[in-house]
């Protein structure tokens, strides 16, 4: 699955327990009628994907639903849901031309002579 939007928040990293399980959060806001703030966790090494991207970029991400059940003390059911990314492209540079150079920088094709053998078959 995949949500597109616009970069609302980057969290810091955060360490938990004595195995040094790490999250980061991301929050992005849908370009829907009814744009939804969608907070998405990157785990583990997935954290360092967001070193790279700031407040206000487009982005898509590739998203994984999880789910998980919980028995209280009382012994009652409950369950969670978490939205967890494991890829994020920068939607704005696509959109931008990626790293091609600017056009006057292309040199034009040499031109074929006719004092240059012309050894094509076709």
């Amino acid at each position: 699955m995949e949500v597109i939007g616009k970069v609302k928040l980057i969290g810091d990293v955060q360490t938990f327990g004595s195995n040094g399980f790490q999250k980061r959060e991301l929050v992005v806001t849908t370009d829907d009628q009814y744009p939804q703030m969608i907070n998405i966790e990157f785990q583990q090494d997935k954290t360092d994907l967001l070193n790279n991207y700031k407040v206000g970029q487009d982005v898509k991400v590739s998203i994984n639903l999880r789910g998980r059940e919980w028995i209280n003390p009382q012994g009652e059911a409950k369950y969670f849901n978490s939205i967890v990314g494991w890829r994020i492209e920068n939607l704005s540079q696509a959109s931008a031309g990626g790293n091609l150079p600017p056009v006057d920088q292309f040199e034009p094709a040499s031109k074929v002579t006719d004092e240059e053998p012309d050894d094509l078959p076709f």
